[in-house]
């Protein structure tokens, strides 16, 4: 199984509200998933970037993938960088 790091959108019309989950990568975008690792709100000012850093470091060490989106976002929550090739977190 594939394991992806994505946002799934949540909220109404032009209201959009993102859940970081960890999900299967041949699911919808907002379908079935593993976890909610944390949320993303970019309609307030400044946007809201909550992610368990706990969580996410597990995933990622068993091998789920940020998708791009999600790697901006980690990066901004101070999560660290993630390699590509070798899918480690430096700080």
């Amino acid at each position: 199984m594939a394991l992806r790091i994505r946002l799934s959108r949540a909220g109404s019309v032009k209201r959009p509200y993102y859940k970081v989950v960890v999900a299967d990568s041949r699911m919808p975008r907002d379908g079935r998933f593993v976890e909610i690792v944390g949320v993303y709100d970019p309609k307030k000012n400044p946007s809201l970037i909550e992610i368990n850093k706990e969580k996410t470091i597990k995933w990622l060490e068993k091998g789920a993938k940020p998708s791009d989106s999600v790697g901006n976002l980690l990066r901004i929550a101070g999560i660290g960088k993630i390699n590509k090739t070798t899918q480690e977190v430096t700080s």
